[in-house]
């Protein structure tokens, strides 16, 4: 088995749900940070879902600021996906970081 650490990013996320890493075939992945950054000058609400399942819900994060979404970490098998959804249009930027099993 091989172990690959890989940062994935999203830019713009608005209010159409956003997938910004699918867990490709035959692999598995251990989610170690997730971070959203807010991008416009009010505060917004955001949604981050994981294979399905709510990780946070309407979470607010204020004009400049950001927002680390994991305490600790989460595994994901494979075509898991990981979905972020604002509020506001183009307003968020996301980086999540994962170590691949495959």
């Amino acid at each position: 088995m091989a172990n690959i650490f890989k940062n994935y990013t999203s830019t713009s996320v608005g209010t159409g749900a956003t997938t910004v890493y699918t867990v490709p075939s035959s692999t598995t992945a251990v989610t170690i940070g997730l971070t959203v950054a807010n991008r416009t000058s009010a505060q917004i609400l955001i949604d981050v879902q994981c294979a399905g399942a709510y990780v946070v819900k309407d979470a607010p994060i204020p004009t400049g600021s950001g927002l680390s979404v994991l305490d600790g970490k989460i595994i994901l098998e494979t075509t898991d996906t990981v979905v972020v959804t604002s509020d506001t249009a183009s307003s968020a930027d996301v980086i999540l970081s994962v170590l691949e099993q495959t």
